[in-house]
């Protein structure tokens, strides 16, 4: 599909607490995804660069040391290999997120 109406996209299961809807192409990967009220990812890294955008509430974000809360029409860009997490609070936020995979060395 080569266009999207974020106000519209059915999204789907992607783990408990976590619903998104995810586009591949070669190397690059778009993810609209809302995660639920309450979660937490205590972090973890990936060999490719990953950047977004909040599209609607709040979500706390690390990227290595620096942690930022971030609301609606905030980005956020997180190189390869650098430890990042988030976490949510009482409501659900929705995100539009790309990654970059890597090309093999």
């Amino acid at each position: 599909m080569a266009f999207w109406d974020l106000n519209s996209l059915p999204l789907e299961e992607f783990r408990p607490g976590i619903v998104s809807k995810a586009e591949f192409g070669n190397d690059l990967i778009m993810v609209c995804m809302e995660i639920a009220a309450n979660m937490e990812d205590a972090g973890h890294t990936h060999p490719f660069d990953q950047c977004g955008v909040v599209l609607d509430g709040r979500i706390e974000m690390f990227v290595g040391r620096d942690r930022r809360m971030l609301h609606a029409n905030q980005s956020y860009f997180i190189p390869a290999g650098e430890r990042h997490g988030w976490k949510t609070f009482d409501e659900a936020v929705r995100l539009l997120d790309m990654s970059v995979k890597q090309p093999p060395k």
